[in-house]
């Protein structure tokens, strides 16, 4: 008989690529990972691993039933989902991620009130890029994912997984008070071609969307500075370092000395929530979901 965990240090090794990586999923030593699937291999009486470099591979044998682990653990959430939902309450543990605006602003309050009102669910949470997220979500690492995207770059969500919208987040540019734009009423992106951007991290979203949005309007950005922390970057907009694109989420309060302008086109994000749609049924899942759209309603 095939024994459950060793396919899920199977199953983590496939989706992360490496025993080290494997066992930071699982919470676990490297040697722990690695005996399991010796044990996992004798179990079936065929080679799993082959050596790679200094790293492991799958080999046909062992992409196989890494295959049929995945969907063989899926079945076992969907199990525990309908035991769960077939029991009625809100118990166990959850795993939750957002990306930092989303962290501040949504988290304290909705995670406070899921807390008050069922006592028995234990909730772990962190921050983490919406890629990150959804990636997180996709391996099982995650049970739900606060994520985001742009009224003109959406981002794709993975097979498998359910989206249920909170807010549309609506952005300004803040600029230092003394700017030569900082008392119009509205302005468009392109007339900031000649200051310096603070923006993100190279390769976050949020940075590629604009870098995408300048560009689409003739713009080549010139970006100064790089935070991911949106007060962060309302602080070097305060120093009069260059401006930013500062979302309604998470950016209160503004500091003294800032200044934001409206955008002659509306500049939106979309924020939502994703999960497996294995656990669906979850009534943890559901609780944690009514309580992110509560407190987002009220931002709202």
């Amino acid at each position: 008989m095939l024994n459950l965990e060793r396919l899920r240090t199977l199953d983590a090794l496939a989706r992360h690529g490496s025993v080290s990586a494997a066992a930071d999923a699982l919470h676990v030593t490297t040697s722990a990972v690695s005996q399991q699937l010796g044990k996992l291999e004798r179990e079936v009486g065929q080679q799993l691993l082959a050596r790679n470099g200094r790293g492991v591979r799958l080999t046909d044998a062992g992409r196989l039933l890494s295959e049929h682990a995945a969907r063989i653990l899926s079945q076992v959430e969907l199990a525990e989902s309908d035991l769960e939902a077939h029991r009625g309450q809100v118990v166990g543990e959850l795993r939750l991620s957002a990306f930092p605006t989303a962290a501040r602003g949504l988290f304290p309050a909705a995670l406070g009130a899921l807390r008050a009102a069922h006592p028995g669910l234990r909730v772990r949470s962190s921050e983490l890029e919406p890629e990150r997220g959804v990636a997180g979500v996709v391996r099982g690492d995650l049970d739900l994912a606060v994520v985001l995207d742009w009224y003109n770059k959406p981002m794709p969500v993975p097979d498998g997984l359910v989206k249920a919208p909170l807010l549309d987040d609506p952005a300004e540019v803040a600029v230092p008070a003394g700017h030569r734009l900082a008392d119009r009423d509205e302005v468009d992106l392109a007339e900031f071609a000649d200051d310096e951007w603070i923006t993100w991290g190279e390769g976050e979203f949020c940075h590629e969307w604009l870098v995408f949005t300048l560009r689409s309007k003739g713009v080549e950005p010139i970006v100064g500075h790089r935070a991911g922390e949106t007060h962060t970057q309302l602080a070097l907009v305060q120093a009069g370092l260059g401006v930013c694109i500062a979302p309604l989420l998470g950016r209160h309060p503004v500091p003294d000395g800032v200044a934001l302008v409206p955008l002659k086109q509306r500049v939106r994000r979309h924020v939502y929530v994703v999960w497996r749609a294995d656990a669906d049924r979850r009534p943890s899942i559901r609780a944690a979901v009514e309580a992110l759209r509560a407190t987002a309603q009220k931002l709202g």
